[in-house]
């Protein structure tokens, strides 16, 4: 552990009365249900309806609930135990897992956002050019390249504070393993490596989130006037998407951009872009997207044909 004498770090979680840590389990652990149950949900219906599967926008959506999967299991099974058991510790390779998942799974999910953002750009810009231009190779090329980059970046921070020796202090006032809060906590070395961490964070979301913002402006720009039907599902679907972006950036950038800190509003601000936003986003893209929804009912006529047909089987045996 290159001279670290620390081998676990203590998490303070939340500072507040046990009916009020209760309560937030008890919201947690139903976000966390919710994450597992409904990103499984929206994998199973792309990868069931071929139409679906061929499109690249479900294919999309299919990794991004992968990854709000990953993303929610981060910090939440282990937030919900320590809030039931009143307190919270986590070792040195523990603490290292959750910086490679949590900046693996958020800087996919990053990218994967501006993929998305512009594939619809195409789509609603340049429709007689979609199929051309997001084909099936190129589709499955953006997807590796958006998990490729996480996992690079994801490692990239995790080696860079696996190098700092941390030797003193172990308490981190959060619930995960947080690299701000972390890199506090080191010995020395702790200047260089703010610079490459920020550095690296700039050259990762500065361009991802510029490519977002452009993509969604000329979009709505080319959306102003039209009002037909098909203008009027152009614009559902991207409202879904924006909603989406702003769920997700919100909170981080509340977080790790404001000068101030406050530790108890901003993990209630990271509880919401790890925990509560991949629970919303299977809600949001399949009440608000038809084909979904005709997905999920032909999906559950399915099962019931399929149970009503062994309950015979079952009779007759």
């Amino acid at each position: 552990m290159n001279g670290s004498t620390v081998t676990e770090f203590v998490f303070l979680d939340f500072s507040c009365t046990r009916p009020a840590q209760l309560f937030l389990l008890t919201v947690v652990l139903t976000c966390y249900i919710t994450i597992l149950l409904g990103n499984t949900l929206i994998m199973v219906i792309v990868s069931s309806e071929p139409r679906l599967f061929q499109c690249p926008m479900y294919l999309f959506l299919a990794n991004l609930s992968l990854l709000d999967m990953t993303l929610g299991s981060v910090a939440a099974p282990k937030l919900v135990t320590d809030l039931l058991n009143g307190g919270s510790t986590i070792s040195y390779g523990g603490c290292m897992a959750q910086i490679v998942v949590f900046h693996f799974s958020g800087t996919a999910e990053m990218f994967l956002l501006s993929v998305m953002a512009y594939d619809r750009y195409v789509a609603i810009c340049h429709p007689l050019r979609y199929t051309t231009i997001i084909n099936q190779q190129r589709c499955f090329s953006l997807l590796v390249l958006c998990w490729t980059g996480g996992l690079i970046h994801g490692v990239f921070q995790m080696v860079i504070m696996a190098q700092l020796p941390y030797c003193g202090a172990n308490v981190l006032d959060n619930f995960f393993c947080d690299v701000p809060q972390l890199i506090k906590l080191a010995c020395s070395g702790i200047y260089v490596a703010e610079i490459l961490i920020v550095v690296n964070d700039a050259v990762i979301a500065l361009p991802s989130f510029l490519m977002l913002l452009l993509s969604y402006a000329i979009i709505l720009a080319m959306l102003c006037g039209r009002f037909g039907k098909g203008g009027r599902k152009a614009l559902s679907t991207c409202s879904s998407h924006l909603m989406v972006v702003v769920l997700y950036y919100g909170p981080m950038f509340f977080v790790y951009l404001k000068p101030s800190s406050n530790t108890q509003v901003d993990k209630m601000a990271s509880v919401m872009y790890m925990v509560v936003t991949p629970a919303l986003n299977p809600l949001i893209y399949t009440l608000r997207n038809q084909d979904m929804k005709g997905a999920m009912r032909k999906l559950r006529q399915k099962f019931l044909a399929s149970c009503l047909i062994r309950g015979n089987e079952i009779s007759f045996s």
